[in-house]
């Protein structure tokens, strides 16, 4: 039988379920409503975007965010899907959870303890479903890491280090956008590295104990630009003649349809700007981050975040008492200086051919030679190939699942737990105990 599905938040991230509802797995799914801030952005899921997957689907029932206790009402739905801005997903899966109705939340599941601890109070209180989709488990090359950690082939995992680069065009978009303020995102530690958290937290098979963070904004706002001796990319690009000249600015075509029709057609309804300057006043989280964690397990991570890098990519190295696994990957080599968005809808273009892009997965056991892992490639797919496998155990279901790859509410807040973590400690320069964050 057929599942019925509202989402709510109708920003570019929700097309990704859209999708998969109306083209992959119409049989087993079924969309029957929509809800956002905005209702131009509603117009345009309806008018374009709905069509683009189902050329002759009616249009969905729309309901402004103050109206969502009516569209549960009157749609009826089995799961609500949350694409929403961060600091309002314990709002939504709150209260879908008490009207009912099971819940797929977007990482991060939200932005700190107190809404993590009302999420957790509500899930235990109704019983419902709390899904949170860690797509980036799903990767091939991910699962791979996760199984030969499993394998024991590394022996006990002594310490981690894991570093994370962001490059021009992707690390300046989150400086652009409602991101930029840490009380929508809860910065880059809970919004991107959720993500990274998540995955050590599973490959290790542990939880966070201890967190000090450090952190700064180094290299975007105001106040950075002019000590490099940039005096005049304040504004937004849009229309602005200087910002013509801002590698770093967002320039939108008339003819990108997607962009247009969320964001500048609907500008006057809420007063979102979705370019603003990345070297202007207002952002307040860091762009430069550096953690140590101490894990249940005892084992000792050590982790960096930077967020202007020349090209994108990550490096994890898992010391262990029978050798050492390096994995490298490079998503990106280098960056044009034309200002392109990474988040516009459609591939960007890549410094090199993608295809040969292949992470590497390398064990060095002790008193041997290096060992190059092989696994399936699918790097052309969303996040290294996981979107598409999670959207099927999202729509189709769990029947198999040896590594874990399900993500419930408990490793969802988790993941939030050490980024929520650091940003105490970034704060107050002092170490945090997870345990004391939150209770279960």
């Amino acid at each position: 039988m057929k599942k019925r599905y509202c989402i709510v938040g109708t920003g570019g991230r929700s097309e990704m379920y859209i999708k998969a509802i109306l083209n992959t797995f119409p049989e087993q799914a079924e969309l029957v409503g929509l809800c956002d801030s905005n209702q131009k952005r509603m117009d345009f899921y309806n008018k374009v975007v709905l069509k683009k997957y189902c050329n002759n689907h009616p249009d969905l029932p729309t309901y402004k965010a103050q109206e969502f206790d009516r569209m549960i009402a009157e749609c009826k739905p089995d799961t609500v899907i949350v694409t929403s801005m961060d600091r309002t997903h314990h709002k939504y899966t709150c209260r879908a959870m008490e009207l009912g109705c099971d819940v797929i939340s977007e990482k991060p599941m939200t932005i700190d303890a107190e809404k993590c601890q009302q999420i957790i109070d509500t899930k235990k209180r109704t019983g419902k479903n709390l899904t949170v989709t860690f797509n980036y488990r799903y990767a091939p090359r991910n699962s791979k890491v996760k199984e030969v950690l499993k394998s024991g082939v590394v022996g006990e995992i002594t310490s981690v280090h894991f570093e994370w680069l962001l490059d021009t065009c992707h690390g300046a978009d989150y400086f652009r956008r409602w991101h930029r303020n840490k009380v929508n995102s809860g910065g880059l530690m809970v919004h991107k590295a959720t993500h990274h958290f998540d995955l050590v937290n599973w490959w290790i098979d542990s939880e966070p104990v201890t967190v000090f963070a450090m952190g700064d904004l180094k290299f975007y706002g105001k106040i950075n630009a002019e000590k490099r001796g940039i005096t005049e990319f304040y504004s937004r690009a849009r229309g602005s003649k200087i910002a013509e000249k801002d590698p770093f600015a967002l320039h939108v075509k008339e003819s990108d349809e997607n962009l247009m029709g969320l964001y500048y057609n609907a500008e006057d309804e809420d007063g979102y700007y979705r370019d603003q300057s990345v070297f202007g006043d207002g952002i307040s989280i860091e762009d430069n981050m550096g953690v140590m964690v101490r894990y249940k397990n005892n084992v000792v991570m050590t982790y960096c975040l930077c967020a202007h890098c020349p090209w994108e990519g990550y490096r994890v190295v898992f010391n262990g008492t029978k050798g050492r696994l390096e994995f490298n990957v490079v998503e990106n080599s280098y960056c044009k200086a034309e200002g392109e968005d990474f988040n516009s809808f459609g591939m960007r273009e890549l410094g090199q051919d993608r295809s040969k892009l292949v992470p590497e997965i390398i064990f060095q056991p002790h008193w041997g030679k290096p060992q190059v892992i092989e696994y399936s490639v699918d790097s052309l797919a969303g996040h290294g190939g996981g979107d598409e496998r999670l959207l099927r155990h999202l729509f189709v279901g769990v029947d198999d699942d040896p590594l874990g790859l399900a993500a419930d509410y408990v490793d969802g807040a988790k993941s939030i737990l050490t980024g929520i973590g650091a940003n105490l400690s970034m704060q107050t320069g002092l170490p945090v105990k997870v345990q004391e964050l939150i209770h279960w």
